[in-house]
């Protein structure tokens, strides 16, 4: 489900070799992956803030919170919803919502999962004076307020221990699987801050120890033995292991040193398959990549911005960065969500400018220029330390040639740094972005990047008239309506371009020899509790 959020990115800290779990041997006595023994290890990155589930907006942070708690619902491998905590969620008139809970739900503290910690956890998550990344998500339970403060929504009440309901749209209930809507126990609220950092959830797995968390290096987990919920744990737990690049944690697959890698090198792509054979995963996903320009940034505000992004995208020839850089692994994309969620289409007005049309592209930079001269370098920016430099660096190869102007990569050293001035506004240019599904619907392309103030929304856009939109289309009970409304609003982003569709990302990844029933859910991640260690 997650993350989102902001990308992919890998945190330039090297693994310091795997971590003994408490009750495992800390060698593997010839068994792959490093870790004890039932113990399956996992590429990862630092999670850019403590484990909250609503405020973790990157995967890093998401793989790990969604390994440790259970939502009301959660999401198949299909997508489709499945009750978690849930016993029932139902619905008279398509806005009040009535909750009951199964009475067996337990955090792996020993404390029983009620109605109250979810209701409480919601409304701290939208608290603005809590500043949580996906406060955002809140914003269609009534009740909601972005601005003032604001500690009970009315739209949530507490009717006894195992029940509560939820007056919002009609569509809230698809997003229950998401992580912002994660319970918290009574103890988060006593520290949030070291909770996050020692966090009690209520899911399939649980912190190996106090100190689990080595930051930088891994995050290991064990199999939680207070879960009684309706999925099943078929291995001993999962080390996340922090790597400096894809390369390392490439390497270490192929000598069967890490159990399971969730992203192929651009390195690799012509030949992971061969190298792994039937341990290779190459399957669609839930994953849009685009490049994204803060509205701010001068000479790409008003008219002059919209000739300028669509100038960008046209001169850029999307199919033979796939086909060189990855392998044909990526699709180019024609609209702004994926094709594996309900509501694509590719021939919406506007998908035009996400064809290569380097005659058009510069006939538009010429109309931006007449408006005011664009000067300098174009600087395109992403972080050194994950697996996008060297497409970055063709696509500004791309825009110099096409467009007859001097553009150059811009390399930050982390994804911690460059998601930091992205957040604050401060980058100077056109920057990788993208998103990774929180939940299987196209209202989740739209809403967080798209929407004005929105969490993800990094390059500031804000249009009214694209806004209503999204409004109207969650709060029609008409499946056909509401498709039909966001795909109108689409066609508002095209018009603006707010953000330049690249491609949708394949999912990449493979699994060593020590391990067995690895597949990828629609998200694109491995579906840890199916995994069985050797």
């Amino acid at each position: 489900m997650k993350r989102s959020r902001v990308g992919l990115g890998f945190i330039a800290l090297a693994a310091a070799g795997s971590l003994a779990l408490a009750g495992c041997a800390s060698g593997n006595n010839g068994d792959s992956g490093g870790a004890g023994n039932g113990i399956i290890t996992v590429n990862a990155t630092e999670p850019q803030k403590g484990l909250i589930p609503a405020d973790t907006t990157e995967v890093g942070g998401g793989k790990v919170v969604d390994a440790m708690w259970e939502g009301l619902v959660y999401y198949a491998a299909d997508g489709s919803s499945q009750m978690g905590v849930a016993e029932s969620i139902e619905s008279e008139d398509g806005t009040t919502w009535t909750v009951k809970l199964r009475d067996d739900a337990v955090f792996s503290d020993g404390t029983k999962v009620l109605a109250h910690n979810f209701v409480d956890a919601w409304n701290y998550a939208a608290n603005v004076e809590n500043a949580l990344g996906n406060q955002a998500f809140f914003a269609d339970i009534e009740g909601f307020n972005e601005t003032d403060p604001n500690p009970a929504m009315s739209g949530l009440v507490v009717v006894d221990d195992l029940t509560f309901t939820i007056k919002a749209t009609p569509d809230f209930p698809d997003r229950l699987g998401y992580s912002a809507y994660y319970p918290l126990p009574d103890v988060a609220f006593e520290d949030m801050k070291a909770f996050g950092q020692n966090p009690v959830g209520n899911g399939l797995y649980k912190f190996a120890s106090d100190n689990a968390w080595k930051h930088d290096e891994s995050i290991s987990l064990v199999k939680n033995d207070t879960y009684v919920g309706p999925r099943e744990v078929k291995n001993e737990g999962i080390e996340f292991k922090v790597y400096a690049t894809l390369d390392a944690a490439y390497t270490d697959l192929l000598a069967n040193n890490l159990d399971v890698l969730d992203q192929i090198p651009d390195t690799s792509f012509g030949v992971f398959q061969k190298e792994l054979g039937d341990r290779a995963i190459n399957q669609a996903g839930a994953l849009i990549t685009t490049l994204t320009i803060s509205e701010n940034l001068e000479h790409f505000t008003g008219e002059e911005g919209k000739l300028r992004r669509a100038a960008l995208s046209m001169a850029t020839d999307r199919d033979e960065i796939i086909d060189v850089i990855f392998e044909g692994t990526n699709v180019a994309a024609k609209d702004f969500t994926s094709p594996v969620v309900d509501g694509y289409k590719e021939d919406l007005k506007g998908v035009e400018k996400l064809s290569f049309n380097p005659e058009e592209a510069k006939k538009l930079w010429a109309e931006a220029d007449a408006i005011s001269p664009f000067e300098g370098t174009l600087e395109v920016a992403t972080n050194s330390d994950g697996p996008h430099q060297v497409w970055i660096e063709a696509v500004a190869n791309q825009w110099s040639n096409n467009l007859g102007i001097t553009a150059a990569p811009k390399l930050y050293p982390t994804f911690a740094a460059f998601l930091d001035d992205r957040e604050n506004d401060v980058v100077g240019g056109p920057f990788r972005s993208g998103w990774q599904a929180d939940y299987p619907g196209a209202y989740n392309f739209l809403q967080p990047l798209y929407s004005t103030g929105a969490s993800s929304n990094h390059g500031f856009y804000a249009n009214p008239a694209f806004d209503t939109l999204l409004t109207e289309a969650v709060q029609t009970s008409d499946h056909d309506e509401s498709i039909a409304k966001l795909q109108a609003a689409q066609e508002i982003l095209l018009e603006d371009m707010p953000s330049i569709p690249l491609w949708y990302q394949g999912a990449t990844g493979g699994h060593s020899e020590g391990v067995s029933n690895v597949a990828f859910g629609w998200n694109s991640v491995p579906i840890f509790n199916e995994i069985v260690k050797k």
